[in-house]
């Protein structure tokens, strides 16, 4: 029977489905453009993209169910726009945050053992 650690759980379930998301070639060039330019069209960001309309349509759904984007509806045309969910990344660090002063902990203690 394998045991889960149970340190930092609840960080741990509410960051999965960010690294999950993000660990899409596709996706995260979506939120490195969107990071860079702001909020943008499907249409703006299909443009230089290596796949379909389609797909980014797609992978742009899946970051939004991780909450990493959103788009909301704006003009005449009822275009879509997509823009980050800055908070979600936020809690993404933080996770991460933890987990670096884990490790940093872990090396001083073998620091001052190999050091005895």
């Amino acid at each position: 029977m394998s045991r889960r650690p149970s340190v930092a759980r609840p960080g741990l379930i509410r960051a999965a489905p960010v690294f999950a998301a993000l660990g899409d070639e596709t996706r995260l060039w979506l939120v490195a453009r969107l990071c860079a330019e702001g909020p943008l069209s499907i249409v703006r960001l299909s443009s230089d993209a290596a796949v379909t309309r389609q797909a980014v349509t797609k992978h742009l759904h899946a970051l939004a169910a991780a909450g990493l984007v959103r788009g909301t509806r704006h003009g005449r045309r009822r275009q879509r726009i997509w823009e980050l969910e800055p908070r979600r990344f936020q809690d993404a660090r933080c996770y991460l945050d933890r987990i670096s002063r884990r490790w940093d902990d872990a090396l001083e203690r073998l620091r001052a053992f190999v050091e005895e």
